[in-house]
């Protein structure tokens, strides 16, 4: 009982709505009781009556008669106006009571009460602290006739209950059960979208991917219900790439494995007998193996990439020298393809970083470059620095990239050339892959343009070192 979300809540709002109710009807009647007006009320009614008995000339009554005949009078008046009545001699003594089995005021109270001269209002405590609120008014002769009800109290109000209580037990009824239904309503409002994903989210787990929550009910829930969807999308991408993935990495692996093991074959079986022809099967094998070798490099790359276990290091880096470095590593490849390389890198700022892992970036970004320029062209490095980055461009005259495919450079095992098999420069597509994860684990950014015919360029941005990163820096052995 009172699992569910909505169940919770209901018992809650009914909780919180009862509380609410029993302290307005506590605070009502606290007021109720404590409100003057009742005391007016019973001053009032004490007036009246002594106006009355003043028309009928029974105040003169008392001011005359014996003490035997007192208290007869007093009594028919306590019974014809139902309160109470005592008379003082002008020294306080209590000379007649319509109610002798009451207890009287004290002493000084009554010497008060004796002494008040014209008719004053006002209140006593018996010797039993029963409260008492009287009108006094002195008479002829000097007694002093006083008129008494108690105070008002919870039984006092009575005759008010009756007229009140029923009503308000009946609004407070019918609002109890109004707001009961709110409470429902509203629990119903904001448990319907979890239960809901609940749902979506176990047909997810059972592998259909193709549910979606519909944002609804209470700004939370809907973010919850657009962050769900977001979510579902990305494991479902996740899933896609993966299956991607496998496949791209059996392939991959699968035609360097196939020719090693065809042309071992070769030699083994004596198909290659001359000595050319087993030079040329030794050529391919040892191309393949170490195309193998490269691939499994770079998937081992990317999983402790994937996995966060690569520490980058922290150096202030002098990009000039870094990319110069790169440039002359790669100045030997360039002339024998024909192509020349341009560096325009001055006033490069120092950045933060692992120079090992940006050389990494740079030189497969300028080995793509070369590869694809055309013989007697140029490729072109420059750098500049623009509201707290520094960005690296490599240019080249090339081919281009058509733009259906220029969002697709950076994933995984993605081909320009999907024609070529084998031979040089065959790469499994996973070079600029890592290049975005080098570059997005140095807080910057890699981007591609490209225009089929006339070139492509990649560019590289990095935020440039501030003050106080000189802290972090570790200094280089």
């Amino acid at each position: 009982m009172f699992r569910s979300l909505t169940s919770r809540l209901l018992l809650t709002y009914v909780l919180i709505i009862g509380i609410v109710l029993f302290m307005a009807g506590a605070s009502l009647l606290y007021f109720l009781l404590r409100n003057p007006l009742a005391e007016r009320q019973v001053y009032r009614n004490l007036d009246l009556i002594a106006a009355s008995l003043d028309r009928r000339n029974e105040a003169a009554a008392f001011a005359e008669a014996a003490p035997a005949r007192l208290k007869s009078a007093l009594r028919r008046m306590d019974v014809l106006f139902a309160v109470r009545g005592f008379l003082l001699s002008p020294g306080g003594e209590v000379l007649a009571d319509s109610r002798p089995d009451t207890l009287p005021p004290s002493e000084d109270i009554l010497q008060a009460l004796s002494a008040g001269g014209e008719a004053a209002h006002g209140e006593f405590r018996d010797d039993t602290g029963r409260r008492w609120l009287y009108r006094a008014e002195a008479l002829q002769g000097g007694r002093v006739l006083v008129l008494a009800e108690p105070r008002p109290t919870l039984r006092a109000f009575s005759l008010l209950g009756v007229e009140l209580t029923a009503p308000l037990l009946r609004a407070g009824a019918v609002s109890l059960l109004v707001s009961i239904l709110l409470a429902w309503l509203v629990a119903r409002w904001i448990a319907l979208p979890l239960q809901h994903m609940a749902v979506v989210a176990k047909a997810v787990a059972d592998g259909d991917f193709r549910q979606r929550m519909s944002p609804s009910g209470p700004q939370e829930a809907q973010s919850l219900a657009q962050a769900f969807n977001e979510m579902v999308q990305k494991v479902e991408g996740s899933r896609r790439t993966q299956r991607d993935f496998v496949a791209n990495v059996s392939h991959e692996l699968k035609t360097p494995l196939t020719s090693i093991q065809g042309f071992a074959q070769a030699i083994l079986d004596g198909t290659a007998e001359d000595e050319q022809a087993k030079r040329h099967a030794a050529r391919v094998i040892h191309e393949e193996s170490d195309r193998l070798r490269r691939l499994v490099d770079e998937l081992l790359d990317l999983a402790r990439l994937d996995a966060g276990q690569v520490a980058f290091a922290r150096d202030a880096l002098d990009l000039r020298a870094l990319l110069a470095a790169v440039v002359e590593r790669l100045s030997l490849r360039a002339r024998e393809k024909g192509v020349s390389i341009q560096s325009i890198l001055s006033g490069l700022p120092t950045v933060i970083g692992d120079g090992d892992r940006l050389a990494q970036v740079f030189t497969n970004l300028l080995d793509n470059a070369i590869r694809y320029a055309p013989r007697d062209s140029a490729v072109v490095v420059r750098g500049e620095t623009q509201d707290g980055w520094v960005t690296l461009h490599v240019d080249d005259r090339g081919p281009g990239i058509p733009p259906e495919e220029l969002s697709r450079v950076f994933e995984r095992f993605y081909q320009l050339e999907k024609s070529r098999r084998s031979g040089e420069g065959r790469g499994a597509g996973l070079g600029l892959a890592i290049c975005r994860e080098v570059v997005q684990a140095h807080g910057g950014r890699i981007v591609a343009q490209s225009a089929v015919g006339q070139g492509t360029r990649f560019s590289v941005q990095l935020p440039i070192v501030r003050p106080q990163d000189e802290t972090l820096v570790r200094p280089r052995p």
